[in-house]
């Protein structure tokens, strides 16, 4: 499905990607980082014009200037599945350390999506066996699938 399908209202985020080799990423200042091969998941909004169809449908494109942390693991990873609450509260951070507190999940690179909050990341590192409860423990009924 594409982010055209997504609401243009603001909102919360939890991007699923999946790095199908182990890769190096460049994060700005949070330097050089090799990920394993697997599903990662990050936690963001999208308050600014357009909500979540506009933020998803950049996240999603593999051409585009790098200006977020999560533009280094957007061009190398694969987009997997998108979960969404359409709501004007920014439920990042929440859903941040719900996904932290999950059995397995860990943190690959600290300070990733965070730097405008105090949580130690919104990026997370999900063991497949994991991803439906992480669906489950944010709520999401359905998801928008990628293949």
């Amino acid at each position: 499905m594409p982010a055209s399908a997504l609401p243009a209202a603001p909102g919360t985020y939890v991007l699923i990607v999946r790095l199908d080799a182990p890769t190096r990423i460049v994060v700005g200042r949070l330097g050089a980082h090799d990920l394993p091969a697997g599903l990662y998941a990050y936690a963001g909004s999208a308050c600014g014009p357009g909500g979540l169809r506009a933020r998803l449908a950049r996240h999603l494109r593999r051409d585009k200037p790098r200006h977020w942390h999560i533009d280094a693991l957007t061009a190398a990873a694969r987009p997997v599945a998108i979960w969404t609450r359409a709501a004007p509260e920014r439920l990042e951070c929440a859903w941040a350390g719900t996904l932290a507190a999950l059995p397995g999940v860990s943190l690959p690179v600290a300070g990733f999506g965070s730097s405008d909050c105090t949580c130690p990341a919104h990026l997370f590192a999900l063991p497949d066996e994991r991803l439906q409860a992480a669906r489950r423990a944010l709520g999401q009924p359905d998801e928008i699938r990628y293949t």
